[in-house]
């Protein structure tokens, strides 16, 4: 049954999704294309629309891939599934833990799982530009010329302003130059 199917698996995404929404990407890919929901060109589509709409990654894919697959029932399932383990960690945490938090252990361990994160996300990155610069076995130019823009955008705005990026400011930048080369 799909929405069990949908419900659990998600459920499993927000259970062992640490380091947020990029550190999930990974566990989402996995887990639709092992269930055929949607190939890897659409997943990459699908990961930049849900970074680019309001709100957690993790939720606005979960909503998506779940209202894509089975409806509303299907999108309300996913992202119960994936908010629930947040939700009873948050409240167990705020209960029983807070004291415990700030123990060595622990502290060790959160530093220990930091390298992993940042390997994940990492790869979650050259992931989706892979899939943005090859569209099955052809390459994509006007994406790759895109992407050489956007980030030598953000490079000059790092070393000229010192201050963060606008991810609207790159956005908007990606949209008109969609139209432009697209």
């Amino acid at each position: 049954m799909i929405y069990l199917s949908l419900f659990w698996e998600f459920l499993k995404i927000g259970m062992f999704a640490f380091g947020g929404a990029y550190g999930a990407v990974p566990l989402i890919q996995e887990s639709v294309l092992r269930n055929g929901w949607m190939d890897e060109v659409m997943f990459a589509n699908m990961v930049a629309i849900s970074e680019s709409t309001p709100g957690p990654i993790m939720v606005n894919a979960a909503t998506y891939i779940g209202s894509r697959c089975a409806g509303v029932p299907g999108a309300f399932l996913a992202t119960f599934g994936v908010v629930l383990p947040s939700f009873v960690i948050i409240l167990l945490v705020s209960m029983f833990l807070k004291a415990r938090l700030k123990g060595k252990g622990v502290q060790s361990v959160l530093r220990g799982i930091k390298p992993c994160l940042m390997g994940v996300i990492l790869a979650t990155g050259v992931f989706m530009v892979y899939a943005a610069l090859t569209k099955g076995a052809s390459f994509d130019l006007s994406g790759a010329l895109i992407f050489a823009i956007l980030s030598a955008v953000l490079i000059l705005q790092l070393k000229f302003r010192k201050k963060e990026f606008s991810p609207l400011l790159l956005i908007a930048i990606s949209s008109v130059l969609g139209i432009i080369l697209y």
